[in-house]
C-alpha cells in the first residue's frame, strides 16, 4: 500500500438551518445542512412542508385555482353537437321529404 494517498477523516460540525449543531466524523471540518432530527416533520410530529425554492406554494396555487375554476364550472366548455330532433329517424321519414 502506498503511503500518505488516503484523505483525513476528522471530526466535523454540522449546522442545520434551524440553529441545531452536533458533531460527526467526515472529510471536511464543516457541514451546512436544511434539516436534522430537531426539525424534521417525522421526528417532531409537526404537519409542515419542507421546501426551499418555494415549489410547495407553487403547487398549492395550482390546486386552489382548480377548485376554484372546478366549483364555477368556467374550465369546461359543453360541446355544441347536432342535435337529434331535426335528423330523420328512419328510412321512411327520409324518403317522405321527397
Amino acid at each position: 500500500m502506498q503511503a500518505a494517498i488516503h484523505p483525513q477523516f476528522i471530526e466535523a460540525t454540522v449546522i442545520c438551518s434551524c440553529g441545531n449543531t452536533f458533531k460527526t466524523k467526515s472529510l471536511k471540518p464543516s457541514i451546512s445542512i436544511d434539516v436534522c432530527s430537531k426539525c424534521h416533520p417525522y421526528f417532531t410530529g409537526e404537519h409542515k412542508f419542507i421546501d426551499t425554492k418555494g415549489r410547495v406554494e407553487s403547487f398549492q396555487k395550482k390546486q386552489q385555482l382548480a377548485q376554484s375554476m372546478q366549483k364555477s364550472g368556467v374550465g369546461k366548455s359543453k360541446k355544441k353537437g347536432k342535435s337529434l330532433e331535426n335528423e330523420p329517424k328512419s328510412l321512411k321519414e327520409l324518403l317522405g321529404d321527397l
